[in-house]
């Protein structure tokens, strides 16, 4: 079984975030074929591991998608449908080389549910005893490691008020939400030149509803911390701008990052110059299952995984058979080499973006 059929297999059992469980079965169905021992944890994740002892190198992916299923087909030397970059081609690229790598210790594969949403597999796993070497398995092409991620912290707010004609001079209730939006896009930190080191504020979702006179505005704002601040200092600040009846916090996720003298950047970037290529570092301005795993386990950390992050959650989402066989091979190259007690360190740092 190659990892074009593998990506295919996965991709047909359509998995938005809370709908996770039929490919659950698929992938840890694939991993047994491949030789894995295969289970699923209390939480939902699908574990795929192979080998036993010391080190353990885990590859946290994630098996959940946006909504919005896509036809699963090939065509023109591409992999096509929901989660083929985001993030089951990375999970694909796993599992194929975890299966061909020469590992001294251990290696698995964590097929995560909820990342979309609430990460409450990555929470569970989080618990955990840490392995000594972990690899985030999300989208940044086969030659793109991610060294930093952004923190998230969304909010549910409440605004309550009487219901304003139209006609009436003053804001209506859904404007003085907007604007609440709009104060919150200036508490900063601000930095012109990197979205990656700025606050940034996004309206995910606005409903209204009436009561006769009284009106309420609920909504949902997503800000993304950059690294240096915390969540809980964004919150401070939020929470000093007067507007909503109330506030609810559905997700608080740390930013975290790491340098490139990192052992898992080391052993990535080692392999994709194997492989030909010239590593490149990414600091992205999302947030992953990465952060939370990375922050409470404390042991080396990077992400990586084939396809291209800008079809992420689109209507084209695809992944490349080339990149997708390349990507195998710079994973089974890292995965051997983590499985070392001691990862060499690279001849030439990669380049940071």
């Amino acid at each position: 079984m190659d990892e074009v059929e593998v990506v295919q297999r996965l991709l047909a059992a359509y998995s938005p975030s809370g709908h996770e469980e039929a490919a659950v079965r698929v992938f840890t169905d694939v991993a047994r074929e491949l030789g894995y021992d295969v289970r699923v944890d209390a939480a939902g994740n699908g574990r795929a591991s192979r080998g036993t002892g010391r080190p353990r190198v885990v590859y946290l992916g994630h098996i959940d998608t946006v909504e919005g299923e896509l036809p699963v087909r090939r065509a023109d030397g591409r992999v096509y449908g929901r989660g083929a970059c985001d993030a089951k081609g990375p999970l694909a690229a796993a599992l194929v080389a975890g299966a061909a790598a020469n590992v001294p210790g251990s290696v698995e594969i964590i097929a995560c549910v909820g990342e979309e949403t609430d990460s409450r597999g990555a929470r569970a796993i989080a618990q955990e005893p840490p392995a000594e070497r972990l690899i985030g398995g999300e989208p940044n092409r086969w030659d793109g490691i991610g060294v930093a991620y952004k923190g998230d912290l969304r909010l549910a707010a409440v605004f309550d008020g009487p219901r304003a004609h139209l006609s009436s001079p003053g804001p209506s209730l859904v404007e003085q939400a907007i604007e609440w939006v709009e104060d919150l896009r200036e508490i900063g930190p601000d930095d012109p030149e990197s979205a990656y080191r700025s606050l940034t504020v996004k309206l995910a979702h606005l409903t209204t509803q009436h009561d006769g006179d009284a009106e309420r505005v609920e909504l949902v704002v997503d800000l993304r911390v950059p690294p240096g601040v915390t969540t809980a200092s964004i919150r401070k600040r939020v929470e000093a701008i007067d507007g909503p009846t109330s506030r609810t916090v559905l997700v608080e996720i740390e930013p975290w990052a790491t340098e490139r003298t990192d052992p898992v950047v080391r052993a990535l970037s080692n392999a994709v110059r194997a492989e030909g290529g010239r590593p490149t570092l990414w600091r992205k301005g999302g947030t992953s299952d990465v952060n939370l795993v990375a922050s409470a386990w404390k042991r080396p950390c990077a992400v990586y995984g084939p396809g291209d992050p800008h079809l992420d959650h689109t209507a084209d989402e695809s992944i490349e058979e080339a990149e997708l066989r390349r990507s195998v091979r710079v994973l089974t190259r890292a995965f051997a080499e983590l499985g070392q007690h001691e990862p060499p360190a690279s001849a030439a740092a990669p380049r940071p973006h």
